[in-house]
C-alpha cells in the first residue's frame, strides 16, 4: 500500500490510499475527525496530493470518530479531488455518520466574499434614498405616536382621576418657572438686536419711528413664539428625551409595563400638558421682553421715550397680532413634548444611545416647529390675519 503524494507523512494515519490495477484510487479515512484533530488535519489534507487521474473511492467505513468539523474536512475533500478531475464515490461510510455527513454536504461551502466596487455618485444617491425613507419611516412612526398620545389624552378626560395633576404641576415648573431667567434674557437681547439694525435702516429715510411698528409686528406674530419655542426645545425637549432614556437604560420603563401602568399615560401626557400649559405663557413673557429690549434700544438710539413707543405700538398693533402668535404655542408645546418623549422610549440601552437620540430629538423638534411656522404663516395669510 502506497501513500498518496509521495512526500507526505502519514501524519497518525488519518487517509491511506492505494490504487488499483484499473487505475482506480481508494482513499481511506481512519481515526478520529474531530474538532481536536482539525488543526493537523487541515495541514494532511493542504498538503494532499495524487498522482495521476483516475476515479476515486472514498472509504468512511474505518472512521474511529467523526463530528461536524470532520465531516467539514472531508466534504472539502471530495470538493478538491472533484475539481482535480477525479471522480469521487462514496463506497463505504457508517450508518451513525452518514447522516451527519449528508447534512454536511446539503449546506455547501462557504459563500466566497467578492469585493465590491464603490461608485461615488452611485453611493450618494444610495445614502440619499436611505435617507428619505428613514425619514417616511420616522414620520410615520411619530404620526402613531400622536394618535396614541391622543387616544390616551381622551381617556384621561371621560376619567380625570387617572391625570397626575402632581406630575403636572412639577413640570410645569420645570419647563416654564425655570426657563424663565434664560428666555427673559434672549428676548431682551433680540428685541435690543432688532431695534438696533431696524433703526440703521429705517433712519436712512427719516423714519425711525417705524421701528416701533417693526418691532411690534415681528416680535408679536414671529420672532417671540418662535424664539420661544426653539430654546423650549433645546431646553426642555432635550430633558424629556434624557430622562426617559435614563429610564429606559435602568429598565424603570419596562418595570412600569411590567406592573400593568401605562407608561404613556405615566411619563408622556404630564410632559406634554405640562409642556401645552407653559409654553403659551412663556410666549406672552418672551413677547414682552422683546418689547422691551426693543423700547430700551429705541430710547438709547433713537430718542424714543417709553411713552412715546407705547403710542406708537399701540397704533401699529392689533389684537389678532397677538392672539396669532399664542395660537402657536399649544401645537408647538405638543410637538415638541411628543418628539422628545418618542426619541426617550426609543432608547435602546446606552448612554451613547441617550446622547444620540438626545441631539436627534432636538433636531428633529426645531425643524418640525419651523415647518409648522411656515405652515402657519401660509394659513393666517390665507385667511388674511
Amino acid at each position: 500500500m502506497e501513500r498518496a503524494g509521495r512526500g507526505m507523512a502519514r501524519e497518525r494515519a488519518w487517509l491511506e490510499s492505494s490504487r488499483a490495477g484499473d487505475g482506480e484510487w481508494r482513499l481511506t479515512a481512519l481515526g478520529h475527525w474531530d474538532l481536536k484533530a482539525a488543526g493537523a488535519l487541515s495541514g494532511t489534507l493542504d498538503r494532499f496530493a495524487l498522482d495521476g487521474g483516475g476515479a476515486v473511492s472514498l472509504d468512511l467505513s474505518r472512521l474511529d470518530a467523526m463530528d461536524t468539523v470532520g465531516a467539514y474536512l472531508l466534504s472539502m475533500l471530495s470538493d478538491r479531488l472533484k475539481a482535480a478531475g477525479h471522480g469521487v464515490d462514496l463506497s463505504a461510510i457508517r450508518p451513525e455518520h452518514a447522516a451527519l455527513f449528508d447534512a454536511v454536504r446539503e449546506v455547501g461551502p462557504p459563500p466566497v466574499e467578492r469585493a465590491e466596487t464603490h461608485h461615488p455618485i452611485l453611493d450618494m444617491l444610495e445614502r440619499t434614498g436611505r435617507t428619505a425613507v428613514d425619514g417616511l419611516r420616522e414620520g410615520r412612526d411619530l404620526l402613531s405616536f400622536l394618535g396614541l398620545i391622543t387616544i390616551t389624552f381622551g381617556r384621561l378626560i371621560v376619567n380625570p382621576r387617572r391625570l397626575r395633576f402632581r406630575s403636572v404641576m412639577f413640570h410645569i415648573e420645570q419647563t416654564g418657572l425655570n426657563a424663565l431667567p434664560i428666555l427673559g434674557l434672549l428676548s431682551f437681547l433680540i428685541g435690543v438686536v432688532l431695534a438696533f439694525q431696524g433703526a440703521d435702516q429705517l433712519r436712512r429715510f427719516g423714519a425711525e419711528l417705524f421701528v416701533v411698528n417693526l418691532l411690534g409686528v415681528s416680535i408679536l406674530r414671529e420672532i417671540g413664539i418662535l424664539m420661544t419655542a426653539i430654546i423650549v426645545a433645546g431646553r426642555s425637549g432635550s430633558a424629556f428625551t434624557a430622562q426617559i432614556g435614563t429610564m429606559k437604560v435602568n429598565q424603570e420603563v419596562d418595570a412600569i409595563s411590567t406592573l400593568g401602568l401605562d407608561v404613556v399615560e405615566l411619563l408622556v401626557v404630564p410632559r406634554a400638558l405640562a409642556l401645552m400649559i407653559t409654553l403659551p405663557l412663556l410666549a406672552f413673557y418672551a413677547d414682552i421682553m422683546g418689547l422691551f429690549g426693543g423700547a430700551v434700544m429705541s430710547y438709547a438710539t433713537l430718542d424714543i421715550t417709553f411713552g412715546q413707543f407705547i403710542r406708537q405700538l399701540h397704533g401699529a398693533v392689533t389684537l389678532p397680532h397677538f392672539v396669532v402668535g399664542l395660537v402657536k404655542a399649544p401645537v408647538f408645546a405638543l410637538v415638541i413634548a411628543m418628539v422628545g418623549c418618542y426619541e426617550g422610549l426609543k432608547v435602546s440601552g446606552s448612554a451613547e444611545s441617550v446622547g444620540t437620540l438626545t441631539t436627534k430629538s432636538v433636531v428633529e423638534s426645531i425643524f418640525l416647529v419651523i415647518v409648522l411656522d411656515a405652515v402657519f404663516s401660509v394659513l393666517f395669510s390665507f385667511l388674511r390675519l
